[in-house]
């Protein structure tokens, strides 16, 4: 099937590279109209560039940024149907050694971010009663954790609930929220901070055998992004190869 979100208009936010990246390549594809919004600019305009895409520059934990974003697809091309929100920072720091500003920077990205874009798109949505709203969470928060990423997983935890409160605010005018939790992916920022040996062994602790790549991701967006979603709302989908599954390690 092509065409599943033709001719919607559909802002992804943290887009440059990666996750975002393969969100909005698969959202051109089936011939949607993509503003790509980030903080990094010379990869968001390359991405951009390469898919025939809009690139904003972004802070998406400043209101003023993200509304101007808003305004410019709205002025651009006359609605907003989707919003992917991707953006996400993800320091490794354990709990002793995270400082004030470091947890407000990451809160600030990941859940504030996430609030901010959802608030700028709600008024054109409620007006022409449609949109869909998927945010990017993550399996660590409210599935698993790990020590270094509390200020993290709290973030995602947070995106949870907000997904929720905001599915039943949206309802009544035709709008679905909803979200992914992905595993481990499999990223050119993960290669080029993990060595070969790492990523293998991840990968080994993957039932299926392998990391996600951002192809997958993309395709549990496009899907809660296009009318076939239109019954789902308030939920996450775990797109993880069954990373979660395992009571223990095997031996």
């Amino acid at each position: 099937m092509a065409g599943r979100v033709q001719d919607k208009v559909a802002i992804v936010v943290g887009a440059a590279q990666g996750i975002g990246a393969g969100m909005a390549e698969r959202l051109v594809a089936e011939s949607g109209k993509v503003v790509i919004g980030d903080w990094h600019a010379d990869p968001g305009e390359a991405t951009a560039a390469r898919l025939g895409a809009t690139f904003v520059k972004v802070d998406v934990s400043k209101k003023d940024e993200v509304e101007a974003l808003v305004q410019m697809t709205l002025e651009r091309f006359g609605r907003i149907d989707i919003l992917c929100q991707n953006a996400g920072i993800f320091p490794y720091t354990m709990i002793a050694d995270i400082s004030v500003d470091e947890w407000d920077q990451v809160l600030a990205v990941n859940l504030r971010g996430s609030f901010l874009a959802i608030q700028a798109c709600l008024q054109p949505m409620r007006q022409q009663r449609y949109g869909r709203i998927v945010l990017t969470s993550s399996i660590t928060g409210p599935k698993v954790s790990q020590p270094g990423h509390a200020h993290y997983s709290a973030s995602k935890a947070g995106i949870n609930g907000l997904i929720r409160a905001a599915a039943m605010e949206a309802a009544p005018f035709g709008i679905t929220v909803n979200g992914v939790e992905p595993g481990n992916i499999l990223t050119e920022g993960m290669k080029s901070e993990r060595s070969a040996e790492y990523i293998d062994t991840m990968a080994q602790s993957v039932p299926l055998g392998r990391l996600g790549t951002p192809e997958d991701i993309a395709n549990a967006v496009l899907f809660l992004a296009s009318d076939e979603a239109a019954y789902i709302t308030g939920t996450t989908l775990v797109v993880d190869g069954g990373q979660i599954l395992p009571e223990s390690k095997s031996g």
